[in-house]
């Protein structure tokens, strides 16, 4: 068997695989004695069919199989002796006139080769690392919610200044038809809250979205509508009262204290301000790393230049899924998937130059800090070493959570390799301001 390249250009090759008769005849001839062994044709007792009659009926089947058994076998060893880097799968070149009745064959199969290029994570960016503070306005509201959310709720008939409404946002033309709970000081326009009062269970109130809330965003949850539809979203919705409720706040004393964080824990409103300021800013950091880490992967994406070998993966797109697609589909998933498949080589180059591996132990310390947090959610807040290595390791025996696991181990090592080396603006902003800037709204 003789195996040859031809390098099309820097992205495109053909390799051409000459096959010979003393490659496969010997392969064939001993699947053949062995399907004469077996064989069971009306006229012939076992094992006696004449091989002339075994290969009129299944001598091309076996040939076109033990053929195509070498052809894998030693273009895959090929690719990998020769250490080449490609995109896809080695397509074959289709000939129409192909003869399977001489005894020498060559084949040629089409391969996409990855691309060479550099990654700068020193480049020159406008790229921002956000911190995000608990402010405290942040603070007095959180406060405020504790104590309404253990203080007592007081059914109501009739709306009054400081009662929650609950009730169903609708207008048919836009599909809106969400049940949600608010208080009356949700709203931008004190004109809109005072609608509200005298109004009893059952009554029903025409709002107008536009300027409703004092961030448009509030409209995704209050109304549960898209995003991309949140805009320039000027309907009249109707808001149909089922409930009304106030609250009579709880006490800001030890025992409530208590039952939020456990005896004595804190004694204090400072305290109580200083904890939730605590746990916030530690939740808002994995938001501003997400963000900063989805950031970074755009910028590198749009600024990393090289091409790819497009007519050949979409050719390779083409075949490669269950079902055919035409060329036109096949186009369209290129166009969809190019920028995955551009992060694809980029962060397989960045993890290569610096080293970026994932052990057992990494594994391993990262899955019992998720048991142990997940763990504390639920009340148990210092199981023995025992209880989490026993879970540990059933999380680790299934394969699928192994994969997931490592993808989130490989993406924290990404992210601090970016924070290490990548030269963001660092910039201190409120958790408002944060969700401002996520949809492009604050000014870096």
């Amino acid at each position: 068997m003789n195996i040859t390249r031809n390098n099309v250009d820097a992205l495109n090759a053909v390799v051409t695989v000459e096959v010979s008769k003393s490659d496969y005849a010997e392969k064939v001839e001993k699947t053949l004695a062995d399907y004469r062994k077996n064989a069971a044709i009306p006229g012939f007792r076992k094992g006696a069919v004449p091989m002339s009659l075994i290969q009129k009926q299944y001598g091309k089947a076996v040939l076109l199989d033990e053929v195509n058994k070498l052809l894998q076998d030693n273009l895959n060893n090929y690719l990998v002796e020769e250490k080449l880097d490609i995109l896809g799968n080695p397509l074959p070149k289709v000939t129409e006139d192909f003869n399977w009745d001489v005894e020498d064959y060559k084949f040629e199969f089409e391969l996409g080769l990855a691309p060479e290029f550099n990654v700068d994570l020193t480049a020159k960016n406008s790229l921002v690392q956000y911190k995000i503070v608990a402010d405290d306005k942040m603070l007095n509201d959180q406060v405020a919610r504790i104590q309404k959310q253990y203080g007592k709720l007081i059914a109501k008939d009739t709306v009054e200044e400081g009662n929650d409404v609950s009730g169903i946002f609708a207008n048919e033309e836009k599909g809106i038809n969400n049940r949600t709970t608010l208080s009356l000081d949700v709203f931008a326009d004190k004109k809109t809250a005072k609608a509200f009062i005298g109004k009893k269970v059952g009554d029903v109130v025409t709002l107008g979205t536009k300027g409703l809330f004092e961030d448009d965003h509030k409209l995704m949850d209050f109304l549960a509508v898209s995003h991309d539809d949140v805009h320039g979203l000027d309907v009249d919705v109707t808001f149909t009262i089922d409930e009304v409720t106030t609250h009579e706040p709880a006490n800001l004393d030890q025992e409530l204290f208590d039952k939020l964080f456990g005896p004595k824990a804190i004694t204090s409103v400072a305290e109580l301000k200083a904890k939730i300021k605590e746990d916030a800013e530690k939740q808002f950091e994995q938001q501003a790393d997400q963000k900063f880490l989805n950031d970074v992967t755009e910028f590198l994406i749009a600024n990393t230049k090289f091409d790819l070998p497009a007519d050949f993966l979409k050719k390779w797109i083409q075949s490669a899924g269950e079902n055919p697609l035409t060329a036109e589909q096949a186009e369209a998933e290129y166009t969809k998937s190019e920028n995955g498949l551009r992060y694809q080589l980029i962060e397989g180059k960045i993890i290569t130059e610096n080293s970026l591996q994932i052990t057992f132990d990494d594994l391993k310390a990262y899955t019992t800090e998720i048991i142990k947090k997940q763990m504390a959610q639920f009340g148990q807040m210092n199981p023995t070493d025992e209880d989490v290595q026993g879970i540990v390791a059933r999380v680790m025996s299934n394969q699928d959570e192994v994969r997931r696991l490592s993808e989130q181990v490989m993406n924290e090592k990404m992210l601090n390799l970016f924070k290490d080396k990548v030269k963001a603006k660092s910039k201190e902003v409120s958790y408002d301001e944060f969700i401002k800037a996520m949809y492009g709204e604050l000014k870096h």
